[in-house]
């Protein structure tokens, strides 16, 4: 119990004294510069998401070698074909519950097809993203929305959109990686 207290009573000398440092003007201190001012965005939340979109249909899926599509870094682990799949899926289903449009019709895909077939069916799938939430506002984000397994608020799907782009990037770029390709996004600029 001592030991806690006594741990407790330096961590708190600790703290006071970081924050008067910070509150204290030192004399060879620089003068602060003017904050920059900047507007409110309308619709932070779909503001962000159409911002980062863009930027998760980069070529990370282009860059593998179309004889390596049935490539899975373990026998339980998904193809490669497969993820580009599972990415085009994920995309149409998310952004029309986002958007509250249909799933746009597209034909049955399979892990044997082409990679062009694939790729247009992933580079589809983020067109229809830009353009359903081109026009979606932060207001619809409260509504109650079924989303197949969970039912939740609209912004459930925007959170598993975003999350899901980041781990179907990760998947690719170690996909790539074992490959011993470098993702295009890791490759230094020119």
């Amino acid at each position: 119990m001592k030991r806690i207290l006594l741990t407790l009573g330096f961590a708190s000398v600790f703290a006071a004294s970081a924050f008067a440092q910070m509150a204290a003007p030192s004399a060879s201190a620089a003068p602060m510069a003017t904050p920059q001012t900047v507007a409110p965005v309308k619709n932070p939340v779909l503001t962000v998401l159409r911002t980062v979109l863009p930027t998760r249909q980069k070529n990370t899926l282009d860059a593998m070698p179309a004889d390596k599509f049935a490539y899975k870094p373990t026998p339980d682990q998904m193809t490669f074909a497969h993820l580009v799949i599972h990415i085009a899926e994920s995309n149409n289903g998310l952004c029309s519950k986002i958007a509250d449009v249909p799933v746009p019709k597209v034909d049955e895909l399979k892990e044997t097809d082409p990679k062009d077939k694939l790729l247009a069916a992933a580079r589809a799938s983020f067109d229809f993203c830009t353009a359903s939430l081109a026009n979606v506002d932060d207001s619809k984000l409260g509504d109650n929305v079924d989303f197949g397994r969970v039912q939740g608020p609209r912004a459930m799907g925007v959170f598993f959109l975003v999350g899901g782009l980041a781990d179907h990037y990760g998947a690719a770029a170690m996909y790539l990686r074992l490959n011993g390709i470098l993702p295009p996004s890791a490759q230094p600029k020119k």
